[in-house]
Formats: C-alpha cells, sequence, structure tokens
C-alpha cells in the first residue's frame, strides 16, 4: 500500500471515526443528561404530605413537580439520588450550604436558609417516599 498516495483517503477516514468517537461518547457518557422524567404519585404517609407541600412551595420551581426535573434543575425522582450515592445527610447540606454543580448542567443550587431544618426532613420524607414508590432504592455507591 502507497501511504503517500493514499494519505488523503486516511486522514478523511480518520476525521471521520474521531467524529463518530466524538459522539458515541457523548451519547453514552456517565454524567446525567438534564431532563424530566414520569413520576407515579404514591399514597403519602402524614409527614410526607407536609413535606409535599413545603417542597411544591421551596423546591418545586427548579426541581419540578413531583420532583421531575425542570430546565432550572434535575430530577430528585432519578437512580443518581438513591439513599446509598446521597443520603438523607445530603438533603440537608444542600438546603443549608448550596451544592456546586457536579451531576447536572444547571450551574450551582443557592443555599435555602429560609427552609428550617424541621421543613427539610418533611421534605426529604416526601422525596424518599416518591423515589420509592418509583423504584428508587439504596444501592451502595462505589467510587
Amino acid at each position: 500500500m502507497n501511504i503517500r498516495a493514499n494519505l488523503p483517503k486516511v486522514f478523511i477516514l480518520g476525521f471521520f471515526g474521531l467524529g463518530a468517537a466524538v459522539l458515541v461518547s457523548k451519547t453514552f457518557r456517565s454524567e446525567p443528561e438534564a431532563t424530566v422524567v414520569a413520576v407515579s404519585m404514591p399514597e403519602l404517609s402524614s409527614e410526607a404530605r407536609v413535606g409535599q407541600v413545603l417542597f411544591n412551595d421551596n423546591c418545586a420551581a427548579c426541581h419540578g413537580d413531583r420532583a421531575s426535573g425542570t430546565d432550572k434543575g434535575p430530577p430528585l425522582i432519578h437512580d443518581i439520588y438513591n439513599p446509598g450515592h446521597h443520603s438523607d445527610a445530603a438533603f440537608f447540606l444542600a438546603a443549608a450550604n448550596g451544592v456546586r454543580q457536579h451531576h447536572w448542567p444547571y450551574g450551582d443550587m443557592p443555599k435555602q436558609d429560609h427552609v428550617t431544618r424541621v421543613e427539610v426532613e418533611k421534605i426529604v420524607q416526601y422525596v424518599r417516599e416518591l423515589q420509592t414508590a418509583n423504584g428508587i432504592t439504596y444501592k451502595q455507591h462505589n467510587m
């Protein structure tokens, strides 16, 4: 094979091969994409019903109705938020301190210091009951 004669073909094939590799890597990358999910609504406990009202007043503008996500914030009904990866304490820390962007393409979450610890507790109860009803269960986090 004469490489010099075939160099334009090799260059073109390499260029398209690189493009295909980039496309495949973007399609199958591990970081979740911005999304809105369908969420089944369970029968809620009394504490979770209070949490639902608090969630709707304080969280739904970004995290969506039933924690389904919006174009401003991720769905909390997503396996990335299972209790083995994001414990209840992570929700308390997020409300108290905010969160730097790390799983989603929405930017940083500001702290929610207007929401009390007791209110966050009820919101977490609501989110966990939604998660359980939608198949999001504890999975040990492995790094």
